[in-house]
């Protein structure tokens, strides 16, 4: 028997991960308080998590200003978007290997 787990991404054992995966494939870009609330995490949790996306080149940082107060947006790489839906479509494998 195939391992049943072995095309998933580590990266997304997180669920705060899988849900910043979801909401950033079908969203052109986010920011981080949006993030924040519909997650309902805290801005450490979060923060932690943002970092990991980014340095595996999954997720892009965007720093700007909004007046004085400063607005981070994030966006899905082709790398992130590309992992994310091999991960989506390893899970769906592994399911339907259960039967």
């Amino acid at each position: 028997m195939k391992n049943p787990i072995e095309n998933l991404n580590k990266i997304f054992d997180s669920r705060i991960r899988m849900g910043v995966m979801s909401i950033l494939i079908v969203n052109e870009e986010v920011s981080f308080n949006d993030l924040k609330k519909m997650l309902d995490v805290t801005d450490g949790n979060l923060a932690s998590h943002m970092v990991n996306l980014e340095e595996n080149g999954y997720v892009k940082v965007h720093k700007g200003f909004i007046g004085r107060k400063t607005n981070t947006t994030y966006s899905i790489t082709r790398a992130g978007e590309k992992a994310f839906k091999d991960h989506i479509e390893a899970l769906e494998a592994m399911i339907k290997g259960m039967k």
